[in-house]
């Protein structure tokens, strides 16, 4: 079973997102908004497919990163999420949340060995 399929977004805790955003808009050339930048790329098996990765600032004071005390977290894209998390369970992998289903895919979220929590997402594309 492919497990993890590439990056889907970086997130980041920041002093002040919005000046955050603006930096990286006037010196990298990005185009972050309120809710920051997707970055579109194409798959090279089927390059008719496009693809996403989303880069996120966040409030230093958030509690979306909790339980982890980093100041980042990684989002990434798989396929068949509920089987992955039928496996991670069976191999003691820290599941913190059930999977939730958006439009755009469903999430749920680990722990590393280290305590670090990421999201796991499979695109509804």
């Amino acid at each position: 079973m492919k497990k993890v399929t590439g990056i889907g977004g970086i997130f980041l805790k920041c002093q002040d997102p919005k000046k955050m955003n603006e930096w990286y808009n006037q010196h990298l050339g990005f185009n972050a908004g309120d809710y920051g930048m997707s970055f579109e790329w194409r798959e090279l098996e089927t390059p008719d497919k496009v693809g996403t990765t989303q880069w996120s600032t966040f409030p230093e004071s958030t509690k979306y990163f909790e339980p982890s005390t980093k100041d980042f977290m990684i989002n990434y894209r798989v396929e068949n999420l509920e089987s992955l998390v039928e496996q991670l369970k069976a191999e003691g992998i820290t599941i913190l949340d059930a999977i939730e289903t958006y439009d755009y895919g469903k999430f749920v979220h680990i722990l590393d060995m280290e305590g670090n929590k990421i999201q796991l997402w499979e695109p509804a594309d």
